[in-house]
């Protein structure tokens, strides 16, 4: 979001690629890999055991990617996690070939040598393949043509003489859809020294807030450990690198009981004693945010638009983002400090927000803008994120957090943060996002990879339709900004992307002065809703479906809409709270 006016510029949509021809490049490529060995349908079987006094473990780390990607690396970036489908836990692989990449996702795995190992993962998709790579003696790979739901591969090697570490890898084929991985498995004596001990069982298992899906867990950081495992009711539901995680798919008024162990390649430590968590009733859960929503932007700074106070922004806002907290000296950490030119204390800007919930708004603060250098790249970083918007919020009364962070973000420790945030705040945290329109394009890309990763507590992605020039459409064509078709298309992306439609927002400006280019009309927002929901107002781009449950829209900014008369508000606002 600017804080001044940027200068137009244009970005151009995705590179055409040529395909690859399946047929005799394939088979040709597959018999050179060894790929037609055969189909391995079968449960994996445990590996022999060369080494005296050792034990048979998985050695895959975060194979169930319930960790987003951590200790996975995916060629070209095409790799996410998803929520579904998922084969086990509440995660799985997602990774998208192109014409000129196969989607390759490996990791490296320390392993003994002369020693027999067993690989196996549940895929889905056309011509996915698992392999391991350095082996010593012969690399193998199995695939799949065509796995329409969860299918299991598995194959065996034996390393080499001087074989220590071997890559596992899976990858689909150039040009094919996205394929879909999960639970990679590979048994086999742990390597490392072996006299490394087996970690001791953590300690400190914590049930924090429930919601009527969800509970999330914390435990005490166990020496030695490089993951650990959670059990609910005795059967393992997830794996996890570091001391927390949100166990999902729960049912409503439930009493559930957890467990953890800690891991390592020598093994798998025993149980943690137990803690007992119930979710809550259904029906209570969730922010308090309309089923149609309209997101307004207010500026804690003076541009040259109306300088307002909260109490002054229009009634047709439902979500009001407060632009914004700034980075601190602390990686990670943010602060929030009312600018004084506003002349407008502290007190009075709590008692507006109290004021503005009791008339069932919600009010946010936004994390970044324009020149926001706020960085979240480890898990330090990650927890004094999560530490200080907590703090904030409690402070001044905030109801969540809006993340808009223009100069990019790491998919997998923003999600750790805004996990960890929700652990705090409990199941009526709000979290936006504001993601530019190049951010949105493929599910590879780190934003949409984020708001995928928490999908279960996401409120809105409302993509920011502006300053962007052309940009691709779901159906491949290049379409120009400030048209109905622009709008449409792009939020195709994000609809057939794996978001909910009430989790997609149209984001524009609200005068000409919002923004350096993409301004249209009311109306034309307008038109573009219609056309998602109802199927009518459509341009040339009709999508093949409607979205009834699309969430609505969102301004820059409250401010430079009351300098423009409330135009935007008043055209848009009853037309999104009318939405079917």
């Amino acid at each position: 979001m600017d804080r001044a006016i940027r200068t137009p510029f244009s970005r151009s949509g995705r590179l055409s690629r040529s395909g690859r021809r399946l047929g005799g490049v394939l088979t040709a490529a597959l018999l050179a890999a060894g790929g037609l060995a055969g189909l391995g349908t079968g449960t994996t079987a445990r590996a022999a055991d060369t080494g005296a006094g050792t034990t048979d473990v998985n050695l895959a780390r975060n194979p169930g990617f319930e960790s987003g990607l951590s200790y996975w690396t995916c060629s070209g970036d095409s790799g996410a996690t998803v929520p579904s489908p998922a084969h086990g836990g509440t995660a799985a692989l997602k990774a998208t070939p192109t014409g000129s990449d196969h989607a390759k996702c490996a990791q490296a795995v320390t392993v003994r040598p002369n020693s027999s190992y067993t690989l196996s993962a549940w895929v889905q998709g056309s011509y996915v393949h698992l392999g391991a790579s350095g082996t010593g003696t012969t690399d193998v790979s199995t695939w799949t043509p065509s796995a329409t739901g969860w299918q299991q591969l598995s194959t065996t090697f034996t390393t080499g003489a001087n074989t220590t570490s071997v890559t596992l890898y899976t990858h689909g084929w150039y040009g094919q859809p996205a394929y879909f991985a999960d639970d990679v498995t590979l048994t086999g004596p742990g390597g490392g020294d072996p006299g490394e001990p087996v970690p001791g069982a953590p300690g400190g298992l914590a049930a924090g807030p429930a919601t009527s899906s969800s509970v999330g867990l914390s435990w005490n950081p166990v020496s030695g450990a490089s993951g650990y495992n959670l059990y609910q009711d005795g059967t393992k539901v997830l794996s996890a690198s570091g001391t927390s995680a949100t166990v999902t798919g729960l049912a409503p008024s439930t009493s559930y009981r957890f467990e953890v162990t800690a891991t390592n390649s020598a093994g798998e430590s025993a149980r943690s004693a137990a803690v007992t968590a119930t979710t809550t009733a259904g029906g209570s859960d969730g922010p308090s945010v309309p089923k149609h929503a309209v997101t307004g932007y207010w500026q804690n700074f003076d541009n040259g638009a109306t300088v307002q106070r909260i109490s002054d922004v229009q009634s047709q806002y439902d979500i009001i983002a407060v632009a914004f907290a700034d980075a601190t000296t602390t990686p990670g950490a943010v602060d929030f400090t009312l600018d004084p030119a506003l002349k407008y204390t502290e007190a009075a800007f709590k008692a507006d927000i109290a004021a503005k919930q009791s008339a069932g708004k919600n009010v946010i603060l936004s994390i970044g803008g324009e020149r926001g250098t706020v960085t979240v790249n480890d898990a330090a970083s990650a927890t004094n994120f999560a530490n200080s918007v907590y703090a904030l919020m409690r402070k001044y009364g905030f109801n969540g957090v809006d993340i808009d962070l223009e100069n990019g973000l790491d998919p997998t420790y923003m999600t750790q943060a805004l996990r960890a945030l929700s652990a705090k705040a409990g199941s009526k945290l709000v979290i936006t996002m504001a993601p530019q329109t190049i951010d949105m394009q493929s599910t590879s890309a780190g934003y949409f990879r984020t708001a995928l990763n928490i999908k279960d507590i996401l409120t809105v992605v409302n993509m920011q339709y502006y300053n962007s020039g052309s940009m691709n459409g779901c159906d491949g064509k290049v379409y120009s900004q400030g048209t109905v078709d622009f709008l449409t298309a792009l939020a195709c992306i994000q609809l057939e992307g794996g978001l909910a439609p009430s989790q997609v927002g149209l984001g524009l400006p609200a005068s000409p002065r919002g923004a350096g280019s993409g301004y249209v009309p009311p109306s034309v927002v307008d038109n573009a809703l219609d056309c998602l929901a109802k199927g009518t107002g459509c341009g040339s781009f009709k999508p093949a479906k409607t979205y009834p449950g699309i969430r609505g829209a969102m301004t820059w900014s409250t401010n430079w809409d009351a300098s423009n008369g409330n135009a935007w508000s008043n055209g848009v606002g009853p037309h999104v709270h009318g939405l079917p």
